[in-house]
């Protein structure tokens, strides 16, 4: 899979999960657990980089 294909799949899993999180879930109850996105964007830009260095 090339960068740009994973970069616009994890765009669009992102803003599906923000979307629906912010429709049908609680967001100001689990304002804590807003971390756990963040790192997990983290360690799969890590591994992107990683494996679709030139």
């Amino acid at each position: 899979m090339k960068k740009k294909a994973f970069d616009i799949i994890f765009i669009i899993l992102t803003a599906t999960l923000l979307i629906l999180w912010l429709q049908y879930g609680d967001p100001e109850n689990y304002l804590v657990f807003s971390l756990i996105p963040l790192l997990a964007a983290y360690k799969l830009g890590q591994y992107s980089e990683r494996t679709f260095r030139k």
